[in-house]
């Protein structure tokens, strides 16, 4: 079984995170022991969610990649069971399940449960952001909040 880097590698639609991870000076992390579970965007989601700016800036990309990098192996159905999850970044991300998909951060599995020697990759559509963290779950509670609003007010008139 191969390590994370030679597993993005292979993947063949991950250069842009293997490239941000060697700019950032992350490179060893995705060799090393682990465990770890790594939320992967794609090369697509690198090009529509990061600006020149943040790909220039190691200490900004470094922010951004440890924010996609968790301590510990979790499979699909061990997220799906979870609110919330710390990253190496020490901010969360936030699950939720939108029909029975699961959300991460407002971003989708495109493939899961990539076993590594190292640990398991989720390859997403999305860059997440830690300044955004949290964001999804509030935008989510507000959300059912105005929902039993209208439901309350329908029922009382």
């Amino acid at each position: 079984m191969q390590d994370f880097f030679k597993t993005l590698v292979e993947v063949g639609s991950m250069q842009s995170l293997v490239n941000a991870m060697g700019r950032a000076g992350l490179a060893d992390t995705l060799q090393s022991t682990g465990p770890y579970t790594l939320f992967a965007p794609n090369d697509v989601a690198f090009t529509k969610m990061l600006t020149g700016d943040e790909l220039g800036d190691p200490e900004k990309l470094k922010s951004i990649l440890t924010y996609h990098l968790v301590s510990g192996r979790y499979t699909a159905d061990d997220i799906r069971e979870l609110e919330n999850i710390e990253t190496v970044n020490g901010k969360l991300l936030t699950i939720a399940l939108d029909d029975e998909d699961i959300v991460v951060d407002d971003g989708k599995f495109i493939t899961s449960d990539i076993e590594c020697s190292n640990g398991i990759i989720h390859i997403i559509d999305t860059v997440f952001k830690p300044q955004l963290a949290g964001w999804f779950r509030e935008v989510q509670e507000l959300g059912r909040m105005d929902f039993s609003m209208e439901c309350s007010s329908e029922s009382a008139t």
